[in-house]
């Protein structure tokens, strides 16, 4: 959520910003500066009214210690109209408070200067591609049909049992499930990660903190008797466990992973784009978390790109990393970048990872603080980023790597599979 400092240190600015990313701010951000103004005079008129009703009620006893029991009773009959007043203008102020806040939260975080200009995924910018592509059989297969042939992802099941976008994993197709998860976990916790295991729902406190809710509500499964949420990503339980901590300047930064099943609705997507296991409802993926200080945030950034590609790499899958443009950034992210990989038989790019700062955007929403070396109180920086997500990772090695014999695995993760190629 964006402060109302950042709004009012340069309207015109915030507007340009927002604009960046499809969004005109404009009588969104003459009603917050309205409100805010309202407020504002309201608490002045209320203290106002406070100070004069506190001033009122010490006379009264200085009248009755007097003797000046009639004048003491206009006193009295003075301050209940004050006290009337006063509950009037608080609740007046929390009315207003309440509009502002529910006002404010409907504005995107600012994207960062670097954020290209554009509307759609085709106006990103591609930062970095490096081609590592396979020799491949003649007319290779998708992933769907791989998986079919060799029995390790079973679709139709998954149907039966659930729904669409709901796949089961069998055999080796389980197995390579399983050791991509260990094998990222491993990673993330050797560059200083902290492995956490969170819960798979949360509360609406927690969607509300990271900027899920009232966002993107219709894409995430509720359980509406306890007024629980399925995660749409490790992002929101782990960035939570810091809602409402204030931190010392000397435990940053805070470094976390985790790995959870993710659960999305992705209502209205459809067609060819989403065969197989190019888009799901549930799905597993292995998040990186960061908290911290805002003037080290960037770095902070740089080096989880850094990491995430070391991950990718790592697989010997052709990649690309792209600069998201405003028009195709999150809610609430100010500057994201996105690791695609390249799949040969299905001739497109996939999404595999992104990681995203959030300047202190999510941290203003979940009270996030540290305390600096003179005691005052700042909002911190998190970041996020997936390191990485199973589905399109699975189907781009079952594509790249597919062979007359077989389907090869990656060297890195043999020792994680106990075995090196799916027959």
């Amino acid at each position: 959520m964006l402060t109302i400092k950042q709004i009012r240190d340069d309207r015109d600015a915030a507007i340009r910003k927002l604009a960046k990313k499809g969004v005109d701010a404009a009588p969104v951000i003459d009603k917050i500066l309205t409100l805010d103004d309202r407020r504002k005079a309201i608490q002045q008129e209320l203290d106002n009214t406070l100070a004069i009703q506190n001033k009122a009620a010490k006379e009264i006893g200085a009248l009755m210690g007097q003797g000046r029991r009639e004048e003491a009773e206009e006193r009295k009959h003075f301050v209940t109209d004050l006290k009337e007043k006063s509950a009037r203008l608080q609740a007046e102020s929390n009315d207003v408070q309440q509009e502002l806040q529910a006002t404010l939260v409907t504005l995107p975080n600012f994207p960062a200067d670097i954020v290209p200009e554009g509307k759609t995924a085709a106006d990103n910018l591609v930062v970095k591609l490096v081609e590592s592509y396979t020799q491949l059989p003649e007319n290779p297969l998708p992933h769907w049909e791989l998986a079919k042939k060799y029995d390790i992802i079973d679709f139709d099941l998954g149907v039966k049992l659930t729904g669409a976008g709901f796949p089961v994993y069998k055999g080796k197709g389980a197995r390579l499930q399983r050791a991509l998860i260990n094998y990222f976990l491993d990673c993330n916790t050797r560059a200083g990660y902290l492995e956490v295991e969170p819960p798979v729902m949360v509360n609406e406190a927690s969607g509300f903190g990271t900027g899920q809710l009232p966002d993107k509500e219709g894409q995430m499964y509720h359980a509406t008797v306890d007024n629980y949420y399925l995660v749409p990503t490790a992002e929101v339980p782990v960035t939570n466990i810091y809602r409402d901590v204030i931190l010392d300047e000397k435990d940053f930064p805070v470094k976390m992973t985790a790995y959870t099943p993710c659960f999305r609705r992705e209502a209205g997507s459809y067609g060819k784009d989403v065969r197989g296991l190019n888009r799901l409802h549930q799905f597993d993926k292995v998040e990186i978390v960061q908290l911290s200080l805002p003037d080290v945030s960037y770095e902070a950034l740089d080096g989880m790109v850094a990491h995430v590609e070391s991950l990718v790499k790592s697989l010997g899958l052709p990649y690309r990393i792209v600069r998201l443009c405003g028009g195709d950034m999150s809610f609430t992210s100010a500057l994201t970048y996105d690791f695609e990989v390249y799949s040969e038989a299905q001739k497109r790019w996939l999404e595999v990872s992104s990681v995203s700062n959030f300047e202190s955007f999510q941290a203003n929403r979940l009270k996030l603080r540290y305390r600096d070396a003179d005691k005052k109180i700042h909002l911190a920086h998190t970041l996020n980023g997936s390191s990485l997500a199973l589905p399109r990772i699975v189907a781009a090695l079952l594509e790249d790597f597919q062979t007359p014999e077989g389907i090869r695995i990656p060297e890195v993760l043999v020792p994680y599979t106990g075995f090196d190629i799916i027959k």
